[in-house]
């Protein structure tokens, strides 16, 4: 459930007392995948911003190590070990933030996994029920939690969906398993958007291509060696950094994207375009 480890970028996110922006004060962002990764760069951004921030996961070190980095800073976190393919656990998980915090006002379902890097037909039927059950049921069943709690909320709420630019916008040999887990995730967040709106819940995704994170690197690739080979592979000649797509996620969850449902905002140095 978790994502891959982050390069240094992902730790480095401003502290919740380093920034004068407080566009989540008061509010209760929930980041599964929290662990590492992209989510701890989300989990970070949201706390700097003022939220009480909850992360969720498999493994407990990791969402621990999270929770103490915002904590540390001055922020106030929660760790809540959940398996996303789960429903109990999900349902758990909204409990325990709403127990702890009074209400969910952000959810970001970042959890998700990469398995593969062969044909469709060389495929273990594992990896794809594997991904399959992560990065689709995974995020249909936060959703249904998610949606259940925000539209019991005044002010409803926000969902973020993390996708990828790999799916509804791109496609890669060796990736069409994955490409089609998160081709999904797109469908699946334009249609919950369409249908919850009414409910006061809004609906977005961020789809990140090659970002700072251990994902973007290929068999034994060294940091030094990605630099030098996305220099030619994006147009813009680099991978995203970690605060990069965690600023898009906060403005699709901020009261400054009101009026946006539905989104799929892709950020992936123009490899899309």
């Amino acid at each position: 459930m978790t994502t891959p480890a982050s390069g240094t970028s992902a730790t480095s996110a401003a502290s919740p007392t380093s920034g004068a922006r407080t566009r989540f004060a008061g509010r209760t962002a929930l980041v599964t995948g929290g662990g590492s990764g992209l989510g701890r760069a989300m989990a970070l951004a949201f706390a700097a911003e003022g939220a009480n921030v909850v992360v969720a996961g498999r493994t407990e070190g990791p969402l621990k190590e999270t929770a103490g980095l915002i904590e540390d800073a001055g922020g106030t976190a929660l760790a809540v070990t959940a398996d996303v393919s789960r429903s109990a656990d999900l349902a758990a998980l909204v409990d325990a933030t709403v127990e702890r915090f009074g209400s969910l006002d952000v959810a970001v379902n970042n959890a998700g996994i990469l398995r593969g890097g062969q044909p469709v037909a060389e495929l273990p039927e594992e990896d794809w029920r594997t991904m399959l059950d992560i990065n689709v049921t995974g995020v249909l069943l936060a959703l249904q939690a998610e949606v259940k709690q925000m539209r019991t909320q005044p002010n409803g709420g926000a969902i973020v969906n993390i996708a990828s630019t790999l799916g509804a916008h791109i496609r890669v040999p060796g990736t069409t398993a994955y490409a089609t887990t998160k081709a999904a995730v797109s469908a699946l967040t334009k249609g919950a958007a369409a249908e919850h709106m009414r409910d006061g819940v809004r609906i977005n995704a961020v789809s990140p291509g090659s970002s700072d994170t251990s994902m973007s690197l290929q068999g034994g690739e060294s940091e030094a060696g990605r630099t030098e080979r996305m220099k030619t592979a994006t147009p813009l000649g680099r991978v995203s950094s970690t605060e990069e797509v965690a600023a898009a996620v906060l403005y699709l969850a901020s009261d400054e994207s009101a009026s946006v449902v539905g989104a799929d905002l892709v950020i992936d140095g123009g490899a899309a375009a």
